[in-house]
């Protein structure tokens, strides 16, 4: 009872499932729902390019510029493609679904692999991107990053299992607070930079030209770089949340995902170019350009805040679409069917539980640091980008449609960069430890597999088709009898229910020959006209007697049914419990897994 308070308290009272359609969700809610992913990695995408950049020298940081305008480009491409996708698939068009319905069951699969994973990475990059801007403005909370980290997974957790609505109603505040923030930095840092209102050193254009640098460390750059191009992927797989008519409205956020997303990185990239922010240290870029625009006063703390927010909210795209694309999965058979279950307050629970929890293993592997987890970063992104468009294309030929031919362009152009991008990704980031996904990929998919075809078997074993019909049971009820209390008079009682008074018997295990005359005795009293089997037991075992009983039973053919009504008396308080019944519990784990034999327990509830 205790526990049932604290989950309504936690998650709020049960919803009706008729309530379902009402919480579809507008489409400034839902942009800050499954778009805060997307806007939220432009705060560190600028960063993990100078990191990279920095190896060749400041001068190579003049570099940034080109990269970010190529990284803006690709972005403009998937979200064009990806609008595309979500009117097609208005019931949810994930690359999950594309693929299945174009390229196959295991193109979809390794689709549905790379998403699931990235959504892992997701919540364990966001998060601690936002701590990490919470220990640029107090470096005295760094200490305790891990511990942060957590409490906020488990915030933003408990956020969600309260109802996708109310989850997304709370986060739509932090999201555009964000965008405001930085947009606002963007603009005041370019008026302020053109008319030298910059708060402490003069203003210094940066040197102009470009260092040379090895084209495999510009490919690197490019790869790091390509993070800010993460949960665009969540929109395609929430299409159905979103309050008819589902396909354009799906298209509008996309729009609104692609342009307020390339505004703010181009502008961040820019402003880190501009005022000659190196990396490095315990203070993330963004931090850098906040404080150069603002100095150390209010509005630096601002933009710090609406930071952490955001990176910290972020996490929410995932606990949006990794329960959703689970529970189609579950029923397609290839997870355990529990994740299609919707909750009390019409979410995927088991969905958002396993989330979070794999999440928090990930921060607490890496220590909370975002640079150790990015390198895993991207590559599922761009294995999904890359199967949904080629799926895409495949749809175009297939269906031919009206305007098939430029549709199947621009999807055919988003397939080839993002194919180009993802091989690029794969060897800049191998050895950093993109391997790891790389590996966990056919390992996820050859599990999905392996659960699909035990799905599959147990149909097959349970089909009522070339089944010829039950025949003839014979049923036998046995009552175990350790003593005679009420609580076996009880359990008699039951079993002279389920059959008639000749195929029930009590069943005594002799362990001790002097207590078997007044046990007796008592079952003559009490034992309602029902027979008592004694079996001997020289060893004092009571499993093995009462299982060669059973085989002797059982050995007059397979018609033989029985039943083993087990007595049980209940005491009142918890801890009491490891006093009773391990005798029942040892029967019933001997008996699990034998063959037409049922077991029954009988409790008895004792009232003092």
């Amino acid at each position: 009872m205790r526990i049932a308070l604290l989950k309504r308290w936690l998650v709020g009272p049960p919803m009706p499932l008729a309530q379902a359609r009402h919480e579809r969700l507008s489409k400034t809610v839902a942009l800050a729902v499954f778009a805060s992913d997307p806007l939220s990695s432009v705060a560190y995408a600028t960063e993990e390019i100078l990191l990279v950049l920095i190896l060749a020298g400041t001068v190579a940081l003049s570099y940034s510029l080109p990269i970010a305008l190529g990284i803006a480009a690709l972005l403009a491409i998937v979200v064009t493609s990806y609008r595309q996708t979500v009117q097609a698939y208005q019931q949810g068009g994930g690359a999950y679904i594309v693929s299945k319905e174009n390229l196959g069951s295991l193109p979809a699969l390794t689709a549905a692999a790379a998403v699931l994973i990235d959504y892992v990475l997701t919540v364990a990059v966001s998060v601690a991107a936002g701590i990490a801007a919470v220990t640029s403005a107090m470096p005295a909370l760094g200490p305790h990053r891990i511990t942060l980290c957590v409490a906020a997974v488990v915030a933003i957790a408990l956020a969600n299992l309260r109802g996708i609505r109310e989850s997304g109603r709370l986060f739509a505040a932090p999201t555009y607070f964000f965008v405001v923030s930085i947009l606002t930095m963007i603009a005041y840092g370019l008026v302020a930079a053109f008319f030298d209102w910059l708060p402490e050193a003069p203003y210094e254009p940066h040197p102009p030209g470009l260092e040379g640098i090895g084209l495999f460390l510009l490919l690197r750059a490019y790869a790091a770089g390509c993070t800010a191009l993460t949960g665009v992927e969540a929109v395609s797989d929430g299409v159905p949340s979103l309050k008819p008519p589902e396909g354009r409205n799906a298209a509008m956020v996309m729009t609104w995902l692609g342009v307020i997303s390339i505004t703010m990185f181009l502008g961040i990239t820019y402003l880190a170019y501009d005022f000659g922010v190196v990396p490095g240290g315990d203070e993330t870029v963004v931090s850098k350009i906040a404080r150069r625009i603002f100095g150390g006063g209010p509005l630096y703390y601002v933009v710090q805040a609406a930071t952490t927010l955001i990176l910290l909210l972020a996490a929410n795209t995932s606990y949006a679409d990794f329960p959703r694309l689970s529970s189609i999965l579950a029923r397609d058979r290839f997870v355990p069917r529990q994740f299609a279950n919707q909750g009390d307050r019409l979410v995927f629970s088991n969905g958002i539980l396993i989330l979070s929890g794999f999440a928090i293993v990930l921060i607490v592997a890496f220590g909370g640091d975002t640079h150790a987890l990015l390198p895993l970063y991207a590559i599922g992104v761009f294995i999904s980008f890359t199967l949904s468009q080629s799926g895409m294309v495949r749809r175009w030929l297939r269906l031919r449609e009206r305007g098939w031919r430029w549709r199947m362009c621009v999807n055919g152009v988003g397939a080839i960069v993002t194919g180009t991008v993802l091989l690029t990704l794969t060897i800049t980031k191998f050895m950093e430890g993109a391997w790891i996904v790389v590996v966990v990929i056919p390992v996820l998919v050859g599990t999905f597999l392996v659960m699909h075809r035990h799905y599959d078997e147990v149909a097959a074993e349970l089909s009522l088709d070339c089944f010829e019909g039950p025949g003839e049971m014979q049923h036998t009820v046995l009552v175990l009898v350790g003593d005679v209390h009420r609580g076996v008079v009880r359990a008699v009682q039951y079993a002279r229910t389920l059959a008639p008074t000749a195929a029930v018997r009590g069943v005594y295990v002799e362990a001790d020959p002097a207590r078997t005359s007044r046990l007796e005795e008592k079952w003559a009293t009490w034992g309602l006209g029902v027979p008592l089997v004694v079996l001997t037991s020289p060893y004092r075992s009571l499993l093995r007697p009462l299982l060669d009983y059973l085989d002797q039973i059982q050995a007059r053919g397979d018609d033989q049914m029985i039943t083993i009504v087990l007595p049980e008396f209940l005491p009142r308080h918890w801890w009491q419990h490891v006093l009773h019944n391990q005798t029942a519990l040892l029967v019933k784990g001997a008996l699990l897994f034998r063959k037409n034999i049922v077991v029954a327990d009988v409790p008895y509830l004792l009232r003092r």
